[in-house]
């Protein structure tokens, strides 16, 4: 029989690691500002952390203590503390660790080549902050493949074979590894008729080709060529044979010269005669479900890169007042995105450009490097011939939203609703000052009581990530 002591020995580590007893390495993390020394001890890291003793082998001693130095300024100190944690003690405590300190953990963990940290955090995202990875979801499958995570790969791909406009229609598409796009329409249960999956992979092909004429008619056989070289190892996924005539004229024939000449001759063959026998191998239709699937509204579909489905609905049940939060397959609303900063701009006059006199709209900003979602309702919306003037409403709102680690949302109604929406064109949303945007990619938010309940814990200006604004209308 063993006795096993794990808990002691693991305590006993961590309190070597922080008295720094005989260490002879120091690591320096952080940029200059923030630079923050480590001492460890390289007999651990060399049995812990391999890629961190090949640091230490690599050094050179630059001091009268024969103290080995390296620096690692694009690690950041909290990261680094609980990966030396892990190493040290085998212990890794991710209570109050936001979500995308979590997430760079990860990323470090795949750099430091800690194969058990980097299952384990994988896991932990999945089973825990499912939030936080759809609202991120685009950067997080992309990052995936090009660090080899495979349960996150196979998160993500679960559900994109269900919603894929997820990735196909999302902005990033084009950057995808083709690791990604490979795994993806390997698929039997992708949910998408195939001439467009067609249409999606010639997309991707030619965006990494910026030496592509852009007009088709202007293409020799070399171009052609390049393009079918970049879509070897997607062109045997395609089910040619399941797409239907109209579609073979439409949308292969221009593209007729990527493909081998057998295969060109037996989908023609096929289309017109399918019960002639030919050499090429069919692959099964896609199993497309189709009964009749609840209406899931926005499911993972909504146009916003900072709330998912359950926060747009928490947000429409506030907005009709429900004490009970609508069940995410009824919520009444559409939400059409108007504004989104990082794409048309954060300045004021962009917001007035484009969101004067909408009515019935809802601002929604990301706190800079944090889980924080701050936002608001205006049913009456901003209207710049009454600038510098007030706007009643009896039914607007601000709030911040559960995310990551903020673990309750906040509501705040209107309690002056003589001053409840302020006009002013040399700044963005307005909620008379309780919450505002300045003319920069920032955020106020101050308790100056014209709505019920702070939104924050403390008052300020507050860098954004993003903000986007919204005009809701019934279903």
């Amino acid at each position: 029989m063993t006795l096993n002591f794990y808990e002691n020995l693991s305590t006993d580590f961590i309190k070597l690691l922080e008295n720094g007893d005989e260490h002879n390495f120091i690591v320096e993390v952080g940029e200059s500002s923030i630079k923050q020394p480590f001492k460890v001890h390289s007999t651990v890291l060399c049995y812990r952390c391999p890629y961190l003793y090949d640091k230490f082998k690599k050094s050179t001693i630059n001091n009268d203590d024969n103290i080995r130095i390296v620096q690692e300024p694009q690690i950041s100190v909290k990261v680094f503390d609980i990966i030396l944690k892990y190493i040290y003690g085998a212990t890794v405590n991710l209570e109050k660790v936001e979500t995308f300190i979590i997430f760079d953990l990860l990323i470090t963990a795949y750099e430091f080549q800690l194969e058990e940290l980097i299952a384990r955090i994988q896991n932990f995202l999945i089973e825990n902050q499912s939030s936080w990875l759809k609202l991120n979801f685009s950067k997080i499958y992309n990052l995936s493949f090009r660090t080899h995570f495979k349960a996150l790969q196979n998160y993500c791909n679960d559900i994109i074979v269900k919603h894929p406009n997820l990735i196909f229609e999302s902005s990033d598409f084009n950057t995808l590894p083709e690791a990604a796009l490979v795994s993806i329409i390997q698929r039997d249960d992708l949910q998408l008729e195939e001439s467009k999956i067609w249409d999606y992979v010639i997309q991707w092909g030619i965006s990494q080709n910026k030496t592509l004429p852009s007009k088709l008619d202007d293409w020799i056989d070399k171009d052609f060529q390049i393009l079918k070289n970049t879509l070897q190892q997607c062109s045997p996924y395609i089910r040619y044979f399941q797409i239907s005539s109209e579609n073979i004229v439409e949308k292969l024939f221009p593209y007729q010269q990527i493909l081998d000449k057998k295969l060109w001759d037996d989908i023609l063959k096929y289309s017109m005669a399918p019960n002639k026998a030919i050499t090429s191998k069919i692959l099964p239709p896609r199993k497309i479900i189709t009964t009749q699937l609840p209406s899931r509204g926005y499911t993972f579909q909504i146009t916003s890169t900072i709330i998912n489905i359950e926060q747009a609905s928490k947000i429409s049940s506030w907005i009709d007042k429900k004490d009970v939060t609508y069940e995410i397959n009824n919520n009444p609303y559409e939400f059409s995105l108007i504004l989104r900063g990082s794409r048309d701009g954060f300045k004021s006059k962009v917001f007035w450009n484009l969101c004067d006199r909408k009515t019935n709209v809802i601002v929604i900003a990301k706190i800079k490097d944090t889980d924080e979602i701050i936002g608001g309702y205006n049913p009456i919306g901003w209207n710049s011939n009454f600038m510098n003037r007030f706007s009643e409403t009896t039914d607007s709102f601000i709030f911040s939203l559960k995310n990551g680690n903020i673990k309750n949302s906040i509501l705040s109604r209107v309690k002056v609703p003589t001053k409840a929406i302020f006009n002013n064109g040399s700044l963005g949303p307005n909620f008379y000052n309780d919450l505002f945007m300045s003319n920069t990619r920032s955020f106020y938010v101050e308790n100056y009581g014209h709505y019920k309940k702070r939104i924050k814990k403390t008052d300020g200006e507050f860098s954004i990530d993003d903000y986007e604004v919204f005009q809701i209308s019934k279903r």
